[in-house]
């Protein structure tokens, strides 16, 4: 679990980082994340070898299709589970957090039932 949770935090930070400023770099990604740049460079070249990273021009981290996938679905639980617990009023922090720590353990079926559920009901 702790390494596609790894994984899936690593793909939607070079994801968010790609939309806020086009190209980025493996520093980029230690920034946004706090890690060193040595254990960021171990865990992109794991993500390389899995073909969910791509590196451009010796510099540039793009997402592949599948790492693109993957950041995008991880995005949209983030998204949804923080924009719902503001709105059942748990503090915006405890939100983030929180929203993040559920992304990585719902299964995408599970995360669907929960979304189409509240759908209904707000």
């Amino acid at each position: 679990m702790d390494e596609i949770k790894s994984r899936e935090d690593y793909l939607e930070a070079i994801l968010m980082l790609e939309e806020k400023k086009g190209k980025v770099r493996s520093i980029d990604v230690a920034n946004e994340l706090g890690f060193t740049k040595p254990s960021v460079s171990i865990a992109l070249k794991k993500l390389k070898d899995k073909g969910l990273v791509i590196v451009e021009d010796g510099v540039y981290l793009k997402l592949s299709d599948e790492g693109r996938k993957i950041a995008n679905k991880t995005l949209e639980k983030h998204e949804f589970f923080t924009n719902f617990f503001i709105k059942i009023g748990v503090d915006p922090k405890t939100a983030e957090d929180e929203a993040c720590s559920l992304e990585h353990s719902l299964s995408e079926e599970t995360f669907l039932k929960i979304k189409n559920f509240l759908s209904n009901k707000l």
